[in-house]
C-alpha cells in the first residue's frame, strides 16, 4: 500500500450554481455554492520532474468538482459532498484523501448570516480481512466474496492470499476450513466497512446461530491502518488474531512488515512466536 504523505493541492472558493436543498424554489430555482477541497498526495515525483503527467491535474478536479456538483440535486449539502468527495477519490488515483468543504452562503435562514457550510474528510485505508469457509464448495464461496468486492467502488487494490485447510478453531466439532487473508484500501469507516462484509457473507447464505460453529463464509476484520477500536460490535486489531495461526500465516505472506498497534510486533514476529509456544507445547 502507498505510504502516507502530507503534500497537499488547495482549491478554494470554486463557484458552482447548483440545485441542492431540502425546499422545492431550490431545486427548482438554484444558488450559489462554493467549494474547497484540500487533496493529500505525494508531490515528489512532480516537484522532481516538472512533469504535468505526474502531477495531479488540479484544474481536471476542479472540472470534476463543478461537474459533480451540477449532477442530479441532493436535498442535503452533506449527500453532495459526499458524491464529490468520491469522484475526485475514484477519478484521480494519486489522491490519497480529500477534505471538502461545500458552503451555501444563499441558504434559507431567516436570521443574518455570512454562509452555512459543512466539512467532510474522506480517504483510502488500508484494511486487511480474514477469510474462511468451511461449508460448500468453500473456494468457490470466497471467490465470490473476493469478485463481489471488487464489484464495489468503494474498495480497490484487492490482493488475496493462497489459501490453507485448517482444523476447526473453537472445540465445535465441524469440517476443515478454508483460510485466507485479503488486503484492499477502503474509503469506508470500519462501521460500514463490517456491514458490507456482513452483507456479502449473508450473500454466501452465512447464519449466526453457534458461535465457532460451520459458516459458508466468514469475515472478520484484522486491521484498519493502525486504529485502535474497541466496541460492542467491532474490535479492531482483532482481539485473538495473535493466537490463530491460519489467521497469521497467510496475514504474513501478505504483510510481513505490519506492526500489530497495541502488541507492538510485526506480524512475522507474532507468527514465529505463535509457531514456536506450538512447537513447545
Amino acid at each position: 500500500m502507498s505510504m502516507r504523505t502530507t503534500d497537499e493541492i488547495r482549491i478554494q472558493d470554486l463557484e458552482v450554481y447548483a440545485y441542492h436543498g431540502v425546499f422545492e424554489e431550490e431545486q427548482r430555482e438554484g444558488q450559489r455554492f462554493y467549494v474547497d477541497a484540500v487533496l493529500s498526495t505525494d508531490l515528489r515525483q512532480a516537484g522532481s520532474s516538472d512533469r504535468l503527467e505526474d502531477a495531479t491535474d488540479y484544474g481536471a478536479v476542479c472540472h470534476t468538482i463543478y461537474e459533480t456538483m451540477r449532477e442530479e440535486p441532493c436535498r442535503l449539502i452533506e449527500r453532495a459532498a459526499q458524491k464529490t468527495a468520491e469522484a475526485i477519490l475514484l477519478t484521480y488515483p494519486d489522491v490519497r484523501a480529500v477534505t471538502l468543504e461545500i458552503k451555501k452562503p444563499e441558504a434559507p435562514i431567516d436570521l443574518p448570516f455570512s454562509c452555512v457550510s459543512v466539512r467532510i474528510e474522506r480517504g483510502w485505508h488500508s484494511v486487511y480481512v480474514a477469510l474462511g469457509s468451511n461449508m460448500g464448495d468453500r473456494q468457490a464461496l470466497i471467490s465470490e466474496a473476493v469478485v463481489h468486492l471488487k464489484q464495489e467502488n468503494c474498495c480497490r487494490g484487492i490482493r488475496v492470499s493462497d489459501l490453507i485447510e485448517t482444523a476447526p478453531y473453537g472445540g465445535v466439532e465441524q469440517e476443515d476450513f478454508l483460510n485466507g487473508v485479503l488486503e484492499m484500501e477502503t474509503w469506508l469507516s470500519p462501521f460500514q466497512l463490517l456491514k458490507l462484509l456482513q452483507e456479502t457473507e449473508r450473500r454466501a447464505g452465512r447464519e449466526r446461530s453457534i458461535r465457532w460453529g460451520p459458516r459458508t463464509l466468514d469475515m472478520d476484520i484484522l486491521f484498519y491502518d493502525d486504529l485502535i477500536l474497541e466496541d460492542i460490535e467491532l474490535t479492531i486489531p482483532h482481539k485473538d488474531m495473535a493466537n490463530r495461526i491460519f489467521v497469521l500465516k497467510p496475514l504474513c505472506q501478505l504483510a510481513p512488515g505490519k506492526r500489530h498497534p497495541v502488541l507492538k510486533q510485526t506480524v512475522e514476529e507474532l507468527l514465529t512466536r505463535l509457531q514456536t509456544n506450538m512447537g513447545s507445547g
